[in-house]
């Protein structure tokens, strides 16, 4: 019982760490606009995607050297934050 309670507490504070649901794979632009996919290099570089919050879709990219930031900022995205293996948080604001 301690284990579960203790497990939905750090869900709560650290959504991406936290892994209780396996990660849908991306699908051509399901959710995100076509200029976006565009910028993470097209939706055959697109691994998997899942949105971890009402402000952030978090994306695994095949290949991350694909990614264009610039595109992206021009795309609307506010935000763009690179991880190691190829995993990028995509800031969006209210809407992607």
């Amino acid at each position: 019982m301690f284990e579960k309670m203790q497990r939905v507490f750090w869900k709560a504070l650290t959504p991406d760490l936290v892994v209780d649901e396996a990660k849908r794979v991306a699908q051509p632009v399901s959710g995100l606009a076509a200029n976006v996919v565009a910028a993470l290099g097209g939706a055959s570089n697109l691994k998997s995607q899942q949105r971890v919050a009402l402000t952030r879709v978090r994306v695994e990219l095949k290949d991350s050297a694909l990614l264009d930031a610039t595109a992206l900022r021009a795309a609307g995205v506010p935000g763009v934050m690179t991880l190691a293996g190829g995993v990028v948080h995509l800031i969006t604001g209210l809407e992607t």
